[in-house]
């Protein structure tokens, strides 16, 4: 009887274990089924609730207007309010590293400048690389700077003039810069290694601040871009010396380039650009390139920035905005060797 017992229940078991498994993979299948569309769908159903775009300098910069220039537009063509959040502080890292330990979800976004890219060369403790921990959605725009000055503070009208007094007083003239690591720090010390002289570094958490001193007197020199200090030349507040292009800006044509002011060759216009962080789905990216490029190149916001010496700009693709960071790694990273600036 036993035997019996043994053989009836064998092909049984081996009946209800087939079964068994035949339903555990088509329940597996029911699961995977229900699961992968909701996810595909998610990226064209994108955004569900409000964009928060990061600007991690102070208000009344260029990274701000050109971010707030884009927000408005992208809330209408996405159908939901893209906000610009000002999270200053630390040279930018604040709110670079915000970003970067934000989900990457594609609702929290950065927009940033060359800083981007210099100040993990220049600050030991950046704690972030540009590529491993974002993902670059799209260049928006490129400005050349200017370096301008408080002629009270220090009297020149020129580039020999500014040369020969910092030659004959190292370290005397200070410079104001939005932050250590900023496009306007890492400017003035190209300019400095390129002239053989030597500044005092006075670092702001914005530019706004910055800008304001240099007006009143309190630091002498600064580089900005040529989109917000062109208002305040214009005005009589500051003087320009030289832009840093090589070619004249079209918003302040009666200033020399650096190149004709006498250093050969100095090249150091500034971009801005949108990045989410690393592991943002593509479809997300792609999204949000396709739309923010066709705001890019509406006639009416080119117009608006071209009157400020600001070309809009977009990548190709993201593909070819990381690749455009990528060299821009390579540039800085040889130009700081080249200079010799430290990190801090």
């Amino acid at each position: 009887m036993k035997t019996k017992i043994k053989l009836s229940i064998r092909p049984f078991l081996q009946h209800t274990l087939k079964q068994s498994f035949k339903h555990m993979l088509c329940g597996a299948a029911i699961v995977t089924a229900g699961i992968l569309p909701a996810h595909a769908q998610s990226a064209s159903n994108f955004p569900t609730k409000p964009i928060r775009l990061i600007v991690p300098v102070a208000a009344g910069g260029n990274v701000d207007l050109v971010a707030r220039a884009v927000a408005e537009p992208l809330s209408k063509a996405l159908g939901q309010q893209v906000i610009v959040e000002n999270r200053p502080g630390a040279s930018s890292l604040v709110g670079t590293m915000m970003v970067a330990n934000s989900p990457a979800d594609g609702y929290t976004l950065l927009a940033h400048s060359t800083t981007f890219v210099t100040a993990p060369l220049l600050l030991a403790n950046a704690g972030y690389d540009p590529l491993k921990n974002f993902v670059p959605i799209t260049l928006t725009c490129e400005i050349p700077m200017v370096m301008v000055i408080n002629q009270t503070a220090l009297p020149a009208k020129n580039m020999a003039d500014v040369v020969k007094l910092a030659k004959a007083n190292p370290k005397k003239y200070a410079y104001a810069s939005s932050g250590n690591g900023s496009t306007g720090h890492i400017a003035a010390e190209l300019f400095s290694n390129a002239a053989g002289v030597s500044f005092l570094h006075v670092p702001y958490k914005g530019n706004a601040q910055s800008v304001i001193d240099v007006i009143a007197g309190q630091v002498p020199i600064m580089f900005d871009q040529v989109s917000t200090a062109s208002k305040h030349i214009e005005a009589g507040k500051l003087y320009p010396i030289a832009v840093t292009s090589m070619t004249r800006s079209s918003i302040l044509p009666n200033v020399p380039t650096f190149n004709e002011a006498g250093l050969k060759g100095f090249n150091d216009s500034t971009f801005n650009g949108i990045f989410a962080p690393i592991g943002t789905p593509p479809a997300i990216v792609n999204k949000l390139h396709a739309e923010i490029s066709k705001i890019l190149k509406t006639p009416s916001v080119i117009e608006i920035f071209k009157a400020k010496g600001v070309e809009l700009i977009a990548s190709p693709s993201p593909a070819a905005f990381s690749d455009y960071i990528r060299n821009q790694s390579k540039v800085y990273q040889q130009l700081v060797k080249n200079a010799g600036i430290k990190a801090n």
